[in-house]
């Protein structure tokens, strides 16, 4: 992406910072704050000679393509700049001639991954730190995202309704999740061994969370140790949380507010990763009387 030691128009500058204040004011997460003011600022960066009010969108356009040339940048970082764009011209700088739905990539339909019931059990009975066994409890027991997990005190930890509080999740949302009677005995020992100062899991330095490259570091270290494919994320025992609860009977409205989704059609992707239906299924053809 562009250096930082570039030069941006004066007026970049000032309409910059006009988004930080709007999105400040509207208590925005400080992840999207932060990711939609860079945004910006790598394009502006692009085209330092005109202010954002020049700004067409094909000026837009061949920034896009500019990115997925040179840096080699997937389909989330192009959306990611795109919902940055659409939301600085549509609020900071209204324009006639950018129109922010059109900046979207087309949208793909790719199934996540998901671990098999004989893998989590592998995964589990690996050799695994009492650190990273806490950390795989909580992303494939209770559907936390990384960032949630990464917040994470200990006052959030709820042994008596058996729950975990996700304070300003995606969206900024509070929301309650299960939590394993399993997990939390491996929290309640890890808990006693580390004395964590303020969050559940801290890097080496005291009272701070942990790197999210840290924590997917120790993730992936952990599919190692149990032989899993490497290409799996903390993401995907999220994914396998949903669709285990999904096969075992949990209604699906359920898990949508168990993983904090603001939409059911984003929780229905599960549907497709049933097993347990999808295996009783008989095909027509089958079900015909044999020919004569």
């Amino acid at each position: 992406m562009p250096r930082q030691d570039y030069v941006l128009h004066p007026e970049s500058v000032a309409a910059l910072e006009r988004l930080l204040v709007l999105m400040q004011s509207r208590d925005y997460a400080v992840r999207s704050i932060k990711a939609y003011v860079q945004e910006c600022r790598f394009l502006f960066a692009f085209y330092p000679e005109k202010t954002p009010k020049e700004l067409l969108q094909d000026d837009i356009a061949r920034y896009i393509v500019h990115i997925k040339a040179a840096y080699n940048v997937g389909r989330d970082k192009v959306r990611m700049a795109a919902h940055a764009f659409g939301f600085f011209f549509k609020h900071i700088e209204p324009s006639s001639y950018v129109k922010p739905q059109s900046l979207y990539p087309r949208k793909s339909f790719v199934l996540p991954g998901v671990l098999s019931l004989e893998q989590v059990k592998e995964l589990f009975a690996s050799e695994l730190s009492l650190k990273q066994r806490a950390m795989v409890g909580l992303f494939y027991g209770s559907g936390l995202r990384l960032n949630e997990l990464r917040m994470l005190e200990p006052k959030d930890i709820d042994g008596k309704s058996m729950q975990v509080k996700v304070r300003g999740g995606k969206g900024n949302k509070d929301r309650f999740t299960i939590l394993s009677k399993q997990t939390l005995e491996d929290l309640r020992t890890y808990w006693k061994s580390e004395r964590p100062k303020t969050f559940l899991f801290e890097g080496q330095e005291k009272g701070k969370p942990m790197h999210e490259r840290s924590l997917q570091h120790a993730v992936r270290m952990a599919f190692d140790k149990a032989g899993i494919a490497k290409d799996l994320s903390s993401h995907n025992l999220r994914h396998s949380f949903a669709t285990h609860l999904l096969d075992a009977g949990t209604d699906i409205h359920t898990i949508k507010e168990l993983l904090g989704h603001s939409k059911i059609e984003t929780t229905m992707v599960y549907l497709h990763l049933q097993q347990k239906k999808r295996s009783a299924l008989v095909s027509p053809l089958d079900c015909l009387q044999p020919m004569s």
